[in-house]
């Protein structure tokens, strides 16, 4: 099986370097020219995971056609430019696999939506998870989910390319649910850096995660989601992730902004995504558009647009009290 990596992203890179760890060549796409000749000529990523030193097996290209000839795409270009990239290749891998979480902000369509306009007919798997890159690259242990829209043939064709010691892929056939869970968690990682930021405390974070899964949960399972999905590694176990560590972009752009860093400057001085502060407005027009309550996503829409962090934890401790299950957030 010929695999590649379309994004050399800080995750990009890793996974890149996972799937070249048993000897594998892997073929990694870049947008930037002087970015492939770096990762060619001496096999680092300084601009996105400084870190690692590659394997020599990893061979960086910014030949898009080149990625077309392979048989498995692992896709890991920031969620707002995957359409575009995608739309951009001629012809795509029959297995595409989609390992970028959001929800494209112009359209409202989660990932898969995306890739299967831009590849109909391509067989489509979400690879999600807590997972932070400069973890996976120095081959510490993983889990994630690996849902399958293809079912179990394509869990058959993909789990062995993807699993390895350190790396352990779990099956689901809820692409769905994989989605939802790394879409969401990110608004919700950003607004666990406020509350960080503000010096607010281990209780109110804790308290935080557990009303934000809560969110998580209604709004998935009024997609189509799974509760049982979001249970698991990419819905609760990447909230856990990213909710309690500076290493999640996210919760690094929340604790700036609770530390009264604006939001514009913070997000135009960054190398990489956080993703979160694009899904956030998107999230709250789909949450109204079907129902579902989501407060705490929409107290993070407002931090982005400027709102006062101070003042907006107040409005949400001021929320009517209510029983902890089956109401309104």
């Amino acid at each position: 099986m010929r695999v590649g990596v379309l994004g050399a992203g800080a995750w990009g890179t890793a996974l890149a370097q996972m799937l070249a760890s048993d000897g594998r060549d892997v073929l990694l796409w870049a947008r930037e020219e002087e970015l492939v000749e770096e990762i060619n000529r001496s096999h680092t990523n300084s601009l996105f995971l400084p870190s690692a030193t590659l394997l020599p097996t990893v061979r960086a290209t910014d030949d898009l056609g080149a990625m077309a000839a392979l048989d498995i795409l692992l896709v890991v270009t920031p969620a707002q430019h995957m359409g575009s990239v995608l739309g951009a290749m001629r012809q795509h891998p029959a297995d595409l696999v989609l390992c970028s979480k959001g929800i494209e902000a112009s359209t409202g369509r989660l990932m898969n939506d995306v890739a299967r306009d831009a590849a109909p007919g391509n067989a489509i798997a979400v690879l999600s998870g807590p997972t932070f890159a400069h973890e996976v690259v120095e081959g510490l242990p993983t889990a994630v989910t690996l849902a399958c829209s293809g079912g179990e043939e394509q869990w058959d064709r993909l789990s062995p390319v993807i699993a390895r010691p350190a790396f352990r892929p779990y099956y689901s056939d809820d692409v769905t649910g994989a989605e939802i869970g790394g879409a969401v968690k990110n608004v919700l990682a950003i607004a666990c850096g406020v509350v960080d930021g503000l010096g607010l405390g281990q209780n109110a974070r804790a308290a935080l995660i557990a009303r934000g899964y809560a969110e998580m949960l209604r709004f998935g399972e009024a997609l189509g989601a799974r509760a049982e999905t979001l249970a698991g590694l990419c819905g609760l176990g990447d909230l856990v992730l990213t909710c309690s560590s500076t290493s999640s972009r996210n919760f690094s752009l929340g604790k700036a902004l609770g530390e009264g860093q604006r939001a514009g400057d913070l997000m135009a001085d960054r190398h990489t995504v956080a993703e979160g502060a694009h899904t956030a407005p998107v999230l709250v027009e789909l949450a109204a558009r079907h129902g579902v309550p989501m407060p705490i996503v929409a107290a993070v829409h407002g931090l982005i647009q400027g709102d006062d962090p101070r003042e907006t934890v107040s409005a949400l401790l001021a929320r009517p009290l209510r029983a902890e299950q089956g109401g309104a957030g």
